[in-house]
């Protein structure tokens, strides 16, 4: 499925680029400043006309097949949502039901309740913001500090350094995971919230993201605050961090997403029902009546309690991340 979407969305920005390429035609807005170059090369007015009605087909037709191929993408990426709300209002008996029924027959808006009580939500949702916050804190030090290091400081090796560093995104996580498992089990910290905090506070795609941003930044004003007399720690406080604050926004937001999302590295680290986080502890305690299966529309229900802050802080916070993405290209 996410191959098809990002097909479908590649397909649209593809249709849109060469259409517009294609279109040779003089637009609307500038109709009296075409008719006059017409005038002055002897066309009629009839071809003229001519010229205005393909380029309006051309444009239906642009829009047409862009906006379909973004519709099913759209459709695709909502539709997920969907069907994990209708699952968390329905009963036991109807999430059963083969084939399943897209509407559900009745909404029971109790299973959010029934979600939060019978589990101790309270507790998940503080161990989660205690390893969202620490984790989120210990990202953004050493973000900023590594990529201020690598985007403006000059010491022997490193390109070289910054090299191997990325090359370290090409690692399979599966690796990091069973490392990063050994060494916790190792010093006995299994249980304990630095066991849940430590493997998320360093991201090298988040250096890598935030020293383009860096780069972007004049030379000249480092220069000229150095001349000054401006330390590295000085001039990184107050030229630096605010210039970039959109791309640490960025960061720090999905950061604390990937926190909140993080399901396998908790299950490892944390057996005890006093550390679980709320991803992986809600979906854990939903038993029917004899025990011996999940109830699903129970599972949904937790799910969405999960997901809905996740999208809310995206909603109210999605200029931030797009200016920080923005911001940070590639090049440099």
């Amino acid at each position: 499925m996410f191959w098809f979407i990002l097909l479908s969305l590649i397909l649209a920005a593809f249709v849109l680029k060469v259409l517009d390429k294609s279109n040779k035609f003089p637009s609307i807005k500038h109709k009296k400043l075409a008719a006059n170059l017409w005038v002055e090369e002897s066309q009629s007015e009839v071809d003229y006309q001519k010229q205005i009605r393909k380029e309006k087909i051309n444009k239906v037709i642009r829009y047409t097949i862009a906006y379909t191929l973004l519709s099913v993408a759209a459709f695709f990426i909502i539709f997920p949502f969907y069907w994990m709300f209708a699952t968390s209002v329905k009963t036991a008996e109807e999430t059963a039901l083969y084939p399943p029924t897209i509407i559900p027959n009745e909404v029971h808006f109790s299973n959010f309740i029934e979600a939060m009580t019978k589990a101790p939500f309270g507790t998940y949702m503080i161990n989660t913001l205690i390893v969202g916050v620490f984790s989120t804190i210990g990202t953004i030090v050493t973000t900023v500090l590594s990529a201020y290091a690598f985007a403006r400081l000059n010491f022997k090796g490193k390109e070289v350094l910054f090299s191997i560093l990325l090359a370290t995104m090409m690692i399979p996580g599966e690796i990091f995971v069973i490392t990063n498992y050994t060494t916790i089990a190792s010093w006995d910290m299994k249980n304990t919230y630095p066991a849940l905090v430590l493997p998320f506070i360093v991201s090298v795609f988040y250096i890598f993201f935030l020293r383009q941003t860096f780069r972007h930044i004049p030379n000249e004003l480092y220069l000229a605050a150095k001349v000054d007399g401006t330390g590295d720690f000085k001039y990184l406080w107050k030229v630096m961090i605010p210039m970039a604050k959109s791309t640490i926004t960025s960061i720090l937001i999905l950061s604390m997403m990937g926190t909140w999302n993080a399901y396998v590295w908790p299950n490892l680290v944390a057996s005890d029902k006093d550390m679980l986080l709320v991803s992986n502890g809600l979906l854990s305690v939903y038993k029917d009546v004899d025990g011996t299966g999940q109830i699903v529309s129970f599972q949904m229900a937790a799910a969405v309690l999960v997901t809905v802050p996740l999208i809310v802080v995206f909603l109210l916070m999605r200029k931030q991340i797009m200016n920080g993405v923005s911001r940070s290209g590639i090049k440099g």
